[in-house]
């Protein structure tokens, strides 16, 4: 099993989302977060003063998936998500030790 989290672009989760259902995705979790990585923020104006947005939006999106899906999730992804700009966002993959589904006591793939 495979833990993947991408941080994206807001405007992309919807696309990004329908990839990873046509992929085989059951389950993903959002949230809405503010970083900056190589861009440094960006500066923008407001009732004409200029001021600087040192963290941006983005979107985390965190799945956990069998080993033999994660390639596929991760083009999924990155096709959803690119955009050609800088800012287009990461994905990063971790070997998951266990899962185990609350309500059934389902574990691992059987979890997923």
């Amino acid at each position: 099993m495979k833990y993947v989290t991408a941080f994206i672009k807001p405007h992309k989760l919807d696309e990004v989302r329908e990839a990873l259902q046509e992929v085989g995705v059951s389950g993903l979790s959002v949230t809405e977060i503010r970083g900056f990585g190589r861009q440094k923020g960006h500066k923008e104006i407001y009732r004409g003063a200029e001021y600087k947005v040192e963290f941006v939006a983005k979107i985390k999106i965190e799945t956990a998936v069998r080993s033999d899906l994660v390639e596929q999730v991760v083009e999924a992804v990155t096709k959803a998500a690119h955009t050609g700009t800088i800012g287009d966002g990461k994905v990063f993959v971790w070997d998951l030790e266990q899962a185990v589904r609350v309500r059934t006591g389902e574990k691992d793939g059987n979890a997923l």
